[in-house]
């Protein structure tokens, strides 16, 4: 594989389609798709073409505002109500990142004082770019956040894939990675594979040879004995959704890392933006699990790998308790000790 040693960037827009990295395809290939219609971009978030909180958030947003720059409406609540319903939507392809929501929400309130349909296509669009260029700065000062913690040749473990192309550009949780490439700093990545459509195995060393980081691949299974043998000194990993008392949903395994790391006394840190945090939910208790397609389990590369009558359970995600995250690291710094006073206090600011 070559290593060309840049930060990837996974979505993309142009005046009538919307550029995406098909991730379903890599490592074995690196294949740009075009979306032309709010179909294509749900589809494309259903399948997994794009993933990542920030990333499909800011996909969302570029396939809302791409499909109403096409609406015909000419009056402006009636272009408004189709807006809403499009939006309704795309909001329906996956529950359980909050970015989705927040991004869509956040395209429908900017065209409020819109005065004609032309202003708002028009600032639907501008929106939308404003969402992905605040990501990609967003995700830089989580980076430099993150990487205070770090201490040079550090061995630090990861699962699934918050990354570069999950978001803008750098990522969460693989922001300070990134970072530490560019500033010629030397830390040492584990990835866990991240059953069951290895997001970590295929994305995540996929992403940070590109950035030329040091990254050894590991199965989830490998987790426990990794830590002990090769002195793992931290964990970090991304976010789903964030609630009020900092309980977080992230891919299925990271429970069982902030178990890990509570055992063997290293830190576990999560690694998300503001917008990822849902304020409105009480506890992990409340967050809806999404529950994925049992092939993904019983099959592999579209091999049947199980008995075909076998019940299967694939939740996606699962939620870490508040008492088992060291801190959360965000754009604004990092929130530790008490984290549901913190959090309060910080969005109360």
């Amino acid at each position: 594989m070559t290593i060309t040693k840049t930060v990837p960037q996974s979505v993309q827009w142009n005046e009538t389609f919307i550029k995406l990295l098909d991730q379903t395809k890599l490592p074995l290939e690196t294949v740009f798709i075009e979306l032309f219609t709010i179909e294509d971009v749900w589809d494309s978030i259903v399948s997994l073409k794009v993933r990542g909180a920030p990333a499909i958030g800011i996909t969302a947003a570029f396939g809302l505002a791409l499909s109403a720059k096409g609406y015909e409406e000419t009056n402006l609540l009636e272009f408004k109500e189709k807006l809403l319903k499009e939006k309704d939507y795309l909001a329906g392809s996956r529950p359980t990142a909050v970015n989705l929501i927040w991004a869509l929400n956040r395209l429908v309130t900017s065209i409020e004082a819109s005065t004609s349909v032309n202003e708002a296509k028009t600032t639907l669009i501008h929106e939308a770019i404003r969402i992905q260029a605040e990501d990609e700065a967003v995700c830089r000062l989580i980076g430099e956040h993150a990487l205070e913690l770090f201490k040079d040749e550090f061995k630090v473990l990861t699962i699934c894939n918050a990354g570069s192309i999950a978001t803008a550009r750098y990522g969460t949780a693989l922001a300070p990675f990134h970072l530490a490439a560019e500033q010629g700093k030397n830390l040492k990545v584990y990835a866990s594979e991240t059953r069951p459509v290895l997001q970590g195995a295929r994305l995540t060393t996929w992403e940070l040879l590109q950035s030329g980081v040091d990254v050894t691949l590991i199965t989830d299974n490998m987790a426990a004995h990794t830590i002990r043998e090769k002195g793992i000194d931290a964990i970090i990993v991304g976010a789903d959704r964030i609630t009020a008392n900092g309980d977080t949903a992230n891919k299925i395994g990271t429970f069982n890392l902030a178990i890990l790391a509570k055992s063997f006394g290293i830190p576990f840190y999560v690694a998300a933006p503001l917008s990822t945090f849902d304020v409105s939910l009480e506890s992990g208790k409340e967050i809806p699990i999404e529950e994925r397609n049992p092939e993904e389990v019983t099959h592999l590369n579209g091999v049947l790998i199980a008995p075909e009558d076998v019940q299967v359970y694939n939740p996606a995600f699962d939620v870490t308790p508040n008492g088992l995250i060291t801190a959360i690291i965000t754009e604004k710094g990092i929130i530790q000790g008490d984290l549901e006073a913190e959090i309060k206090s910080l969005f109360e600011k």
